[in-house]
């Protein structure tokens, strides 16, 4: 027979000896050394002092440490809302240790992190963005001579059913109905209404229809293709190590290459200050984009300024002759720089350091779909998830690993090479048969040279050249 089980009852006094260590995690304490080497908890404190009151008065404010380590756990962990930051922080041993909150500690309330966000202005998350950028710099992460740049979707906390439009204030569903009476359909057959909405020539506009919970979400196409409120992050990269120079999100419906070249120089703006230069110094030699970007006017501005465009024209059969000479120039550049060999190297540098940027952080980050609104509060949240980007990528310089998924995924692979050495090992010992290459004939002074060959016996069911358990491993991805 068993007896159930029943928590004891509460104790009046708990010796601290029998309270439950919390656990430190090995990532997380990485992180936090990474974060001592660079002063983090100094400067941080320095930049958020102006936003708290110091007259010793009323209860004390949260450490602004804490909330940027708990923003940085949101990236790490992907957890898109600062609620369930919150919960995953007030949760987790490993990341209690990391914040510096012990067991008999409640973690800051998610609302405690909205009125932090509000406090500070978009200014302290610039200087803190630039703060970790300076750390690459020491550790030469940041090379400053080619940029690339590219722009993403996200998915605003708005809906499409809650549109009203500018003119009559009307909501969607309201001017559809009137329209349809207009139009002798019963305005309340729902069906008949949607059928009549379907079949009816329409355009979402902009400039039509405005969402009244979050005016600067605008409506366009999703990364899926559908159409949704929408949000545009921008990064702005070095394409020599992958570091993000500048972040921003931009509104949904403009155009990619508008303001390229102001975005450009304000990268540029960023490399003087992290390297010590002058201001004006340009140390940047290309600009590389896709076609999106292809705008005469921006293009120009760049080329005049000794700035190398790297974009591929959107129109393969361009008629050159109805162009003015000097656009006709800034085409022809940037075609010809596109071409050659060092312009494609480039364009592929783009594609593999950019989008990774954008997994990281939007769909590995928890941003992809935000839970705030306000194009203010978005890009507070998108600066510092880039900032961390930068601070995981730091980390993958010193420690070989940049996220926990990263550092879990590498001990599963040691353990799992463990397992191979072994079973080579005793296959060598009991004279099983293996199979070795032309170039090589292993021996037994070298059994780790049966890592890279199969085992043609009864181990074989236990280990293949692709493992079954091993399909779905995060050892695949970069994450």
């Amino acid at each position: 027979m068993f007896k159930a089980h029943t928590p004891p009852p509460p104790e009046l006094f708990v010796p601290a000896c029998r309270l439950v260590r919390p656990a430190t995690s090995p990532f997380y304490k990485k992180l936090e050394q990474t974060l001592q080497a660079m002063r983090f908890a100094e400067a941080v404190r320095e930049l958020c002092a102006g936003a708290y009151s110091g007259n010793g008065l009323g209860r004390p404010g949260i450490d602004p440490v804490v909330y940027f380590k708990m923003l940085m756990v949101g990236f790490f962990e992907n957890l898109a809302s600062e609620r369930g930051i919150a919960e995953r922080c007030q949760d987790s041993l490993a990341i209690r240790s990391f914040l510096g909150y012990d067991l008999t500690e409640n973690t800051p309330d998610h609302s405690s992190l909205s009125v932090i966000r509000n406090r500070l202005g978009e200014d302290t998350y610039d200087r803190v963005f630039m703060l970790i950028l300076r750390a690459l710099q020491e550790h030469g992460l940041v090379k400053g001579r080619q940029a690339g740049i590219d722009a993403s979707v996200i998915e605003a906390n708005a809906a499409l059913r809650s549109l009203v439009n500018r003119q009559t204030e009307e909501a969607y569903w309201d001017y559809v109905r009137r329209l349809a009476a207009e139009s002798g359909i019963d305005p309340k057959d729902p069906a008949a209404v949607r059928q009549f909405d379907r079949k009816r020539p329409k355009k979402m506009s902009n400039q039509e229809w405005v969402n009244p919970h979050d005016p600067d979400a605008k409506i366009g196409p999703t990364k899926a293709g559908a159409t949704d409120m929408i949000y545009k992050p921008e990064n702005t990269v070095d394409l020599d190590t992958g570091a993000i120079l500048l972040a921003e999100v931009r509104l949904g419906h403009e155009p990619d290459a508008q303001d390229l070249a102001r975005h450009v120089l304000e990268a540029q703006e960023n490399i003087n200050e992290v390297q010590g230069l002058p201001a004006g110094t340009l140390t940047l030699k290309s600009a590389t984009a896709d076609k999106g970007y292809h705008a005469v006017p921006e293009m120009g501005g760049l080329q005049i300024e000794g700035i190398r465009t790297i974009i591929s024209d959107p129109v393969k059969h361009r008629k050159m002759e109805k162009l003015a000479p000097t656009a006709r120039q800034v085409v022809r550049n940037a075609k010809r720089s596109a071409q050659s060999q060092s312009g494609k190297d480039l364009l592929r540098r783009r594609g593999r350091h950019i989008e990774r940027t954008f997994a990281h952080i939007l769909d590995a980050g928890g941003a992809r779909r935000t839970t705030l609104r306000g194009l203010v509060n978005l890009n507070k949240r998108f600066k510092l998830a880039a900032a961390t980007y930068n601070l995981s990528q730091l980390m993958r310089k010193l420690f070989g690993v940049g996220t926990p998924k990263q550092w879990a995924a590498g001990a599963k692979a040691l353990c799992y090479w463990f397992w191979r050495l072994l079973l080579a090992v005793w296959a060598e010992t009991v004279g099983c048969k293996v199979t070795s290459s032309a170039s090589f004939q292993p021996t037994w002074g070298k059994p780790w040279l049966l890592l890279w060959n199969p085992i043609e016996d009864s181990t074989s069911r236990f280990f293949t050249a692709n493992p079954p358990f091993l399909e779905n491993h995060p050892i695949s991805t970069g994450c």
